[in-house]
């Protein structure tokens, strides 16, 4: 089976086209045969375009447009050219699935896309006004290029839709919940892949174990995850709640926003503004919402940075706690994304706060760069495991199964 991964953001894209024929059961993640990344940030009114292929071509590129779905005709076309081609003609393509962030309480699990569900991720562009209109673009410029190949949709929020109502719930008037405002959480398509992962390295079947994913890139969110399912998590009813982030402000006092609205005439937009661009470490620190940056001020002595460095790992820790007593108890801390995969100084940081409860970090493995693998001591009572996430791959996955019904 031919597989065609579209992963759209508010401001970039990642492409992946995995072939599955020889595989029939897909568990173990695949490398994927052609992978295209496009970032609009890179040089305003042009969209920055990089392709390789599994067999090490690839090539960059600078095209001057503003329209998505010409970006993505362009890549397809990619996979057929002469000089790097990777298949003989777009029509092999037996299925393409979508990352949609927002899939609200209509959608709990992933689903072939139709009219109908076009105008439901339509509508729920409310949610997510910077990430679903992305993926419409996306399933649209499909539809104009190969109009009979089924499409997928595959939801960020759909892993954390079977929470409880006592975790999904706000504690405001009860209207709230009647007017879908709740606790959808987010990063699920990432959170459930490294759930499934994490058990096929330990060894043990997922619904035994009890374990907290923390992805933590540069937006953050936690997840409590029992028998195999999302029972608590960190983000809400959008991504700007729970953890501090890199430019994401995480939860903070609703009061100081009833504030600034009547003593500094601040406008919703400015609140958004602030809240979700001008927070986290970049705000504190002044220097970057990148972790590496952050990090190197704080070791040379920068004291806003070494505050920054010191509220995001109070806020993890803390975070951290909250999920357990949503557990009941902890099989594996799992890290995973940028910061997760890349950092052992956060990681060490955040397990040292749980030895009282027999985690042991290994050092040496935490400093080694691991990927997919237990860095815990051989007799720590909870394992703790560095998953390279892959939702790409989950996307592939989804497509696969569905395909198969």
């Amino acid at each position: 089976m031919k597989i065609l991964v579209l992963n759209a953001g508010s401001s970039s894209q990642k492409s992946c086209f995995y072939d599955l024929t020889e595989n029939l059961s897909p568990e173990q993640p695949a490398k994927p045969l052609w992978e295209a990344r496009v970032d609009w940030t890179h040089h305003q009114g042009f969209a920055k375009v990089e392709v390789e292929t599994r067999q090490g071509r690839g090539w960059q590129e600078e095209i001057q447009t503003h329209s998505r779905p010409a970006i993505i005709t362009h890549l397809l076309h990619t996979l057929t050219d002469e000089k790097n081609r990777v298949i003989e003609k777009l029509t092999e393509i037996d299925v393409v699935g979508h990352r949609v962030v927002h899939g609200g309480e209509t959608y709990r699990e992933s689903i072939p896309i139709t009219a109908t569900v076009k105008a439901t991720i339509a509508r729920l562009t409310a949610l997510a006004p910077a990430h679903n209109p992305a993926s419409l673009e996306g399933i649209e410029a499909i539809e104009a290029v190969l109009p009979t190949v089924p499409q997928v949709a595959v939801f960020d929020t759909a892993f954390h839709s079977h929470m409880p109502q006592a975790a999904a719930l706000y504690p405001g008037p009860y209207e709230w919940f009647e007017q879908g405002i709740r606790r959808y959480g987010f990063h699920g398509i990432s959170h459930q892949y490294c759930a499934n992962r994490t058990a096929q390295i330990l060894g043990k079947a997922l619904p035994a174990l009890k374990l907290i994913t923390c992805h933590l890139g540069n937006g953050c969110s936690l997840a409590a995850i029992s028998q195999g399912r999302s029972i608590d998590t960190t983000m809400g009813f959008t991504p700007l709640d729970g953890l501090m982030m890199g430019s994401r402000s995480g939860s903070v006092d609703p009061g100081i926003l009833i504030h600034l609205l009547r003593q500094k005439t601040y406008t919703a937009d400015q609140l958004d503004q602030m809240l979700n661009q001008a927070s986290g470490l970049k705000g504190i620190s002044g220097i970057s919402s990148d972790m590496r940056q952050v990090s190197e001020a704080a070791a040379t002595g920068n004291n806003r940075a070494k505050l920054a460095l010191d509220m995001y790992i109070h806020r993890l820790r803390s975070g951290i706690g909250a999920m357990l007593t949503s557990l009941g108890g902890l099989d594996a801390l799992v890290f995973t994304a940028g910061v997760g995969e890349n950092s052992a100084l956060i990681r060490a940081a955040a397990c040292e706060a749980f030895a009282f409860l027999g985690l042991k970090l290994d050092a040496e493995k935490n400093q080694q760069r691991p990927i997919d693998q237990d860095i815990a001591t051989t007799d720590s009572a909870i394992r703790v495991v560095v998953v390279h996430t892959q939702e790409d791959w989950a996307i592939a996955q989804e497509c696969w199964k569905l395909m198969q019904t």
